[in-house]
């Protein structure tokens, strides 16, 4: 059974590239925080239960506890016994110095994980830049 965030959207959905050799459970981190950048998730949305990804993903349920268990940590997901998982309602704030630094940080290593792969800091910027235009609905630029 599907559920459905706020206002009847889509309910939020994980997938797997197992080629990349970026373990399952850091996949599923990486995609809350992309969704959460796109806003694509919003602080009150619900994430599918454990088990629901499990079935979905054909994965451990574990692996998806781990994964949720470390957003929980971070104070990005909170989860509400008998309700379900649900995007926190505070995001944690660094300070504008700290928050830069990670960016700065996060940016290098997407860079040089794309150029071990063999892409170009082109294709990677064009591919950032689609996939902003993705989230915000806007017209694909070629």
């Amino acid at each position: 059974m599907a559920q459905t965030n706020q206002a009847g959207a889509q309910p939020f959905q994980f997938q797997l590239d197992l080629s990349t050799g970026v373990p399952v459970y850091r996949q599923l981190i990486d995609q809350v925080h992309a969704a959460l950048s796109s806003a694509s998730l919003k602080p009150g949305n619900r994430l599918p239960t454990v088990r629901q990804v499990a079935v979905d993903l054909a994965i451990n349920p574990n692996t998806v506890v781990r994964a949720y268990k470390e957003l929980e940590i971070r104070g990005i997901l909170t989860t509400q016994q008998g309700t379900g998982t649900f995007i926190a309602e505070r995001p944690v704030e660094t300070a504008d110095g700290e928050r830069e630094r990670k960016l700065y940080q996060l940016a290098g290593e997407v860079a040089a994980r794309a150029g071990a792969s063999g892409f170009t800091l082109s294709e990677l910027i064009e591919r950032l830049a689609e996939l902003r235009d993705e989230s915000t609905g806007a017209p694909k630029a070629r």
